[in-house]
């Protein structure tokens, strides 16, 4: 044993060398090009979303519930993200992508907390493919994330189309890319989803939602482009169905001043309205529950880049929806004022002011059905 020991050790010196030359070897020096890719890659990032929220309108909580008792909570501090993302670049072809909002562990985090979870193979930029929890592409907001949005939060009908399957966190599958008309490019995405939200155990039913979105990018310059989007599938044997339309745009009004606008208009079946009604108390004929909901957002910046001070964005969001317009119309209209002051790049660091001002056509006491008046300052930072 003792003879053989000195043997070893030279024979594992002696694999270092050669492993530590190998290693040098295999890097290019500056005459040479760049250093080509390796993988896997690893990219983080977060976000820290918080607000102070107080009502203006007596008996009308933060939440918006009205109360005849004056017990309602009026002002109140909340965390809406406190989010963590990473993202994996396994091979040239393979990306892994999770995302957690920690934010959501205040209420039942069940079905919460875990907000992407998926793995998209692109075989070339015309057809990439994505399976997990995702969210599909229905709609202008599912383009974006919540920390570049341009108003203080998500339309009133993506909440509700999301409760619908259409929108928000899904489990499936989509394929989607970009494909040229010409000269006109053209994005897309069809997508397959089991329609009842994020961190499901399994499908509510045997039914399927699918879904496509098509994108029109008609001028480069002015990011002028038009979204058409439809639905189709079946829930508990019933058919249900959406459609949508949206358009942007952006325009350069000076050298510091520019504008853009979004506009956007849904309308599907309320399934989930009419599977919450007792079936005694509902119609047989599920299309005879429907909603429908349109808003406009424009947005003016400034870019002051004065020190830490780096852009001014004013908008005013204009919303109407109606979640059972042919049984129990009640349009809510909602308008959403916002001054936003950017310190950082890219919304790396901003303070929002803005309001919520609610209104019902019919107004019932002890509801969430009641005329409001919010006033909200939220602070953010992304990274």
């Amino acid at each position: 044993m003792k003879k053989l020991l000195p043997f070893v050790i030279s024979v594992m010196i002696s694999f270092i060398l050669l492993k530590s030359h190998a290693v040098r070897a295999q890097v290019p020096d500056s005459t040479q090009g760049k250093i080509l890719d390796s993988y896997p890659k690893f990219q983080f990032k977060g976000l820290f979303q918080g607000r102070f929220t107080t009502s203006l309108k007596k008996n009308v909580d933060v939440e918006g519930l009205h109360h005849t008792d004056d017990k309602g909570t009026n002002n109140s501090f909340s965390l809406k993200y406190m989010r963590a993302q990473v993202k994996g670049q396994i091979s040239k072809r393979v990306e892994v992508v999770a995302l957690a909002n920690f934010a959501d562990f205040k209420n039942d985090p069940k079905t919460r907390v875990l907000e992407n979870a998926y793995l998209r193979y692109s075989f070339n930029p015309k057809v990439a493919i994505t399976v997990g929890q995702f969210r599909p592409w229905f709609g202008l907001e599912e383009t974006y994330p919540v920390d570049i949005i341009k108003s203080l939060e998500w339309s009133n009908q993506y909440t509700e189309f999301g409760k619908n399957g259409w929108t928000s966190f899904q489990i499936g599958a989509s394929v989607g890319g970009t494909l040229p008309i010409g000269t006109i490019p053209l994005r897309y995405a069809v997508s397959v989803v089991n329609g009842n939200g994020k961190n499901q155990v399994s499908d509510k039913d045997n039914g399927k939602q699918f879904l496509t979105r098509i994108v029109f990018d008609l001028s480069k310059k002015h990011d002028f482009s038009i979204g058409l989007n439809g639905g189709t599938g079946t829930v508990f044997k019933r058919n249900v169905h959406a459609l949508a339309f949206d358009i942007s745009s952006k325009f350069q009004l000076a050298q510091k001043w520019n504008m853009d606008f979004q506009i956007e208009a849904k309308q599907a079946i309320n399934h989930n309205l009419y599977f919450s009604l007792e079936q005694t108390n509902r119609l047989e004929n599920i299309y005879q529950y429907q909603m429908r909901g349109a808003y406009f957002l424009p947005n003016m910046r400034y870019e002051i880049d004065y020190k830490n001070l780096k852009a001014i964005e004013f908008s005013c969001r204009y919303e109407y929806l109606d979640t059972d317009f042919r049984q129990n119309s009640n349009p809510r209209q909602s308008i959403v004022p916002m001054f936003s002051l950017e310190f950082l790049k890219n919304y790396g660091a901003r303070i929002q002011m803005g309001m919520q001002i609610d209104y019902y056509k019919h107004q019932f006491e002890s509801s969430n059905k009641y005329n409001g008046n919010l006033f909200i300052l939220q602070v953010q930072s992304r990274l």
